[in-house]
């Protein structure tokens, strides 16, 4: 293991942010609304939204760290409803873990 650190920048956060909204604005519900499936996707894309949220308030502060340690759990949010089968990712394995 290297002993090298891996800095946690504005430009790197910025990065991820980056990436997370492409994946959510590219990701589109396969469940009907007011199904159940569909009530625990709306769970799932407002964690995201609000890790988002949050990701975007602490590089604001300045607190890379816990900025990009939301913006990844914002992703992975997405990521859970594509491979879930909630979110049609549309077959881009960049951006999601498809199924």
């Amino acid at each position: 293991m290297s002993d090298e650190l891996v800095n946690v920048t504005t430009k790197r956060v910025e990065k991820y942010i980056d990436i997370t909204t492409r994946a959510r604005d590219k990701a589109t519900p396969l469940a009907e609304e007011k199904s159940e499936d569909g009530k625990r996707l709306a769970t799932l894309l407002k964690m995201a939204d609000d890790y988002t949220f949050d990701a975007k308030h602490f590089l604001k502060i300045g607190d890379h760290v816990r900025a990009f340690g939301a913006i990844n759990y914002a992703h992975a949010w997405i990521d859970a409803g594509v491979k879930l089968g909630l979110l049609d990712g549309h077959g881009d394995d960049v951006l999601f873990t498809l199924p």
